[in-house]
Order: structure tokens, then C-alpha cells, then sequence
């Protein structure tokens, strides 16, 4: 990480900016528009997420054309694949859950603070402490995991 370009934290800073500021303009940082989504009674998100989706996928397509790594951090652009497991499906499910529950998705939870929504400091207490419990239940879990395949 030492070696990363000087530049890195601050345009990552920036970046952060410019995504805030599109989700208070879009209104997305609203719990109610998000909620309104689900009950399908307003279908601006999936513009918002799609126009989203639509520069980043041209600019994840053509940047490794251009240049062999990324500018910043010098690493080599290329696919990380994750495999399509039970573990996609149950953290899906369950942030999914969550994001109905509290009609926020955790980019737009700060971002709705950020337009003075003060009571999403709940649903953002909850994030960390969920975030926590299952890096608990999975340190736990691996090291069962690795005391089983120790006693073989």
C-alpha cells in the first residue's frame, strides 16, 4: 500500500464526492424513494442504477485497452472472478432483508446523513454491528473449521 501514487487517497476522496453528490442530486439518499422502489411505486432507481452501470461497464471495457494498470496503484487490470456459492446467495438474501427493512443500501446511508438525515445513524450502527458479528461468526467458524481438519 506504501507504494501506491500520491494522488490515490485524495482522488479516492473525490470519487467518494462525486458519488455522494449524485446520490443526494438523484435523490437516492432518501430512504422513502428507495422503499417507494421495492413497493415498485417508483422506478427512478433502476435508472439511476443502470446509467451507473452503463459508464462504469464502458470504462472497465476500454480502460485495459488503453493502458496495461491502472494509474493509481500500478496493479495489473484483470478479472477477479468469485464463485457463485451459498455464501452469495445467504449474503444476498440477508442484505437484501436489510435493505428493505431499513430502505437504505450502505453507500446511500452515508450520503443520506450527509443531507441531514440524522436518524439513518441507526441503520448505520446496525451495518457495523452486523459487519462485525459475521466477521466474528466467521473467524469462529474457520477456526472450527481448521481444528476438524486438524484432528483427521
Amino acid at each position: 500500500m506504501a507504494d501506491r501514487h500520491p494522488l490515490f487517497k485524495p482522488l479516492v476522496f473525490v470519487g467518494g464526492l462525486i458519488f455522494g453528490f449524485g446520490l443526494g442530486f438523484s435523490h437516492m439518499a432518501r430512504p422513502e424513494v428507495v422503499v417507494n422502489f421495492l413497493l415498485f411505486e417508483d422506478l427512478g432507481l433502476p435508472f439511476v442504477m443502470f446509467g451507473a452501470a452503463i459508464v462504469s461497464g464502458v470504462a472497465f471495457a476500454l480502460l485495459p485497452r488503453i493502458r496495461d494498470a491502472a494509474p493509481l496503484t500500478g496493479d495489473p487490470y484483470e478479472r477477479r472472478l468469485k464463485p457463485f456459492d451459498r455464501n452469495v446467495l445467504i449474503g444476498g438474501a440477508v442484505f437484501g432483508v436489510g435493505w428493505g427493512l431499513s430502505g437504505i443500501c450502505p453507500g446511500a446511508a452515508y450520503a443520506s446523513l450527509g443531507v441531514g438525515n440524522v436518524t439513518i445513524l441507526w441503520a448505520l450502527g446496525g451495518m457495523f454491528v452486523g459487519a462485525y458479528a459475521q466477521g466474528y461468526w466467521r473467524s469462529r467458524s474457520g477456526a472450527r473449521d481448521a481444528a476438524a481438519a486438524g484432528a483427521d
